[in-house]
C-alpha cells in the first residue's frame, strides 16, 4: 500500500481501505483480519480507519458492496456485448471467473460470510449479490428460449442454480489448490458441458 495513503479525502481513503480488505483476504483466512493489520498494511492508524467507518463490520459492509458493485458491471458489460443469450451465457461465466483470479480474497470473504450464523450487513449484502447475479442469469436463460437456442423444457431456476453452482465449485476447487488462476485452463470445457445440457437439440 503506498505510503501517501495517508494524506487521501474521505471517498477515496474509504475505497482505499476495501481494496486493502481484499488484498489482504487473498493472504490470510478474512475472520483473522482486525483493523490493526488494515491499518498497517495501509500505513495508518487504527484511528484514521475509525474516522471513515464506526467498526470493522462496517468495513466488511463495503466491502461486499464493492464487491457487488464491480462484479455486478462486469457481468451487465459482458452479456450486453454477446451477440446471442447463450454466448451472454458464456461471457458472464468467463468474467466471473476473470474476476475471482484477480481478486482471490474476494470469494474467501464472501464464502465466510456467508457461513457466520449471525445476520450481518456484510452477509445481507452478499446474500443481495447472489440474488442479483441469479435474476440477470434467469433474464438470459429465458431469452433464449425465447430466442430457440435453448430447450424450453429446461427449468430456468435449476439452470441459474447450476450455473451458479458450477462457478462456485471451480472457485472452491481452485482455493483448496491454492492456486486461483488455474481455473481459467478449465472454463472452457466445464462451460461445453453445462452448453450441452441448456441448449435446444436441433
Amino acid at each position: 500500500m503506498p505510503s501517501n495513503s495517508k494524506h487521501l479525502p474521505a471517498n477515496k481513503r474509504r475505497a482505499v481501505t476495501v481494496e486493502a480488505v481484499v488484498d489482504l483476504a487473498a493472504e490470510q483466512n478474512p475472520s483473522d483480519i482486525t483493523t490493526a493489520a488494515i491499518a498497517r498494511y495501509m500505513n495508518v492508524t487504527q484511528g484514521a480507519l475509525f474516522r471513515h467507518f464506526p467498526n470493522k463490520e462496517a468495513i466488511w459492509q463495503a466491502v461486499m458492496e464493492w464487491v457487488a458493485e464491480r462484479l455486478l458491471a462486469r457481468v451487465d458489460a459482458a452479456a450486453k456485448a454477446a451477440t446471442t443469450p447463450v454466448t451472454a451465457l458464456e461471457a458472464v461465466f468467463m468474467t466471473h471467473i476473470d474476476f475471482v483470479s484477480a481478486h482471490p480474497g474476494v470469494p474467501r470473504m464472501l464464502f465466510g460470510e456467508l457461513q457466520r450464523a449471525e445476520d450481518t450487513a456484510a452477509k445481507r449484502m452478499a446474500r443481495t449479490l447472489i440474488r442479483k447475479y441469479s435474476e440477470r442469469v434467469a433474464v438470459l436463460i429465458e431469452k433464449g428460449k425465447v430466442e430457440g437456442e435453448i430447450d424450453p423444457a429446461v427449468d430456468t431456476v435449476a439452470a441459474g442454480t447450476l450455473f451458479i453452482g458450477t462457478i462456485q465449485g471451480l472457485v472452491m476447487q481452485s482455493l483448496l489448490a491454492g492456486d486461483t488462476g488455474n481455473m481459467q485452463d478449465k472454463v472452457p470445457g466445464v462451460f461445453a458441458i453445462y452448453r450441452r445440457g441448456i441448449e435446444r437439440k436441433l
